[in-house]
């Protein structure tokens, strides 16, 4: 198995600008949690906006579940059954080095539990920030994900992975998770 799956260019750089503008223009934007709705700034600091309380959006939610549904098919081969989650929009800010460590997506909670393959979308165009980079630590190698505005990057949820802080400006990327029964 592969560490990660890239499709590049599955969004256009417009449609990634209208979800950062809808996602700054709404006034939902939220101080970011962990499972449990647990906080820890010290392993994440980050704000989100949840793609299901933005009007004009039900498009993205279709574009995922194509893209998940090609990837898993071509690359995974998971026994996958829904998307129990809303997909989220985070904001890495660099006024608070936007960051977020090593983590797994797999966890206790009843959701989290059933996550089993992950999709991050890169919106911000990579000249917008300073740091940020995605790392997946799938085996014995950390791999940093490509960042072109617009690609997206699948991995299993339980790979370990983290966002490096961002030094300079602001990044944003758009999260979903597949589920189904869990590992075993």
């Amino acid at each position: 198995m592969i560490a990660f799956h890239v499709v590049p260019d599955a969004f256009t750089p417009a449609e990634c600008q209208a979800l950062i503008t809808a996602a700054d223009q709404s006034g939902l934007a939220r101080d970011a949690g962990l499972v449990r709705r647990e906080r820890d700034h010290d392993l994440r600091r980050a704000d989100l906006v949840w793609v299901d309380d933005l009007p004009e959006t039900d498009w993205v939610m279709n574009r995922l579940i194509d893209l998940v549904r090609v990837a898993n098919r071509e690359v995974f081969d998971f026994a996958l059954d829904d998307f129990s989650e809303s997909p989220q929009i985070a904001r890495y800010g660099a006024e608070r080095q936007g960051h977020f460590g090593w983590h797994s997506d797999i966890g206790e909670g009843t959701l989290a539990s059933r996550r089993k393959l992950t999709l991050v979308a890169q919106l911000s165009d990579p000249a917008a920030y300073e740091g940020g980079a995605l790392e997946v630590w799938y085996d014995s190698n950390i791999r940093t994900a490509p960042l072109p505005q617009g690609s997206v990057v699948l991995f299993p949820s339980f790979a370990l992975h983290r966002v490096q802080p961002v030094t300079a400006g602001e990044r944003h990327s758009l999260t979903v998770w597949a589920h189904g029964m869990p590992f075993r």
